[in-house]
């Protein structure tokens, strides 16, 4: 069966966005693991407003991956599927399906519902060494704990630490 990856770059303080929806402090100066990353998943899961803004930057470089848009108001999207119906019965029948992992690349909504419905296999956390004090958070709050089990670790010389957890169920 498939995994849901859920792949995310993050602040040490737990952002995913600057306050006024920025990323620009994601590191971009090496490849951190992500072309492998890449070759292991054959479908993408995004929120409308991170598929949107995927878009808005004019290029689509996973446009050869299979991609799935969970939306209630988004009608059509180009070059992906939207599911808007039976959310839990369309991620376990695509999770049957043969192939690779599937990357939840987010947005924030959407991880803290995939966790809330115990769908996320595996964090895989790019933590920035730097604090932004605000923007988005990943993590709303919660109702119950979340057990992980740590599966790898890896430090990089800029100070980010890529770590890797399986999602206790």
């Amino acid at each position: 069966m498939k995994k849901i990856i859920l792949n995310v770059a993050i602040t040490l303080d737990g952002f995913i966005e600057g306050p006024n929806g920025e990323y620009d402090w994601c590191f971009d100066d090496q490849d951190y693991g992500m072309e492998a990353f890449l070759k292991s998943i054959d479908s993408i899961f995004y929120g409308r407003r991170s598929y949107e803004v995927l878009l808005e930057s004019g290029n689509n470089p996973f446009a050869a991956k299979r991609q799935y848009v969970f939306s209630n108001t988004l009608p059509a999207a180009d070059g992906a599927i939207v599911i808007n119906k039976d959310i839990l019965g369309a991620v376990e029948m695509l999770k049957q399906q043969p192939g690779k992992d599937i990357w939840l690349f987010g947005g924030a909504q959407l991880t803290n519902y995939f966790l809330e419905m115990s769908l996320v296999d595996e964090l895989l956390l790019a933590v920035h060494p730097i604090l932004l004090g605000s923007g988005k958070k990943l993590f709303d709050e919660r109702p119950h704990r979340t057990q992980l089990e740590l599966l790898s670790s890896k430090n990089y010389n800029t100070g980010l630490v890529q770590s890797r957890y399986a999602v206790k169920k």
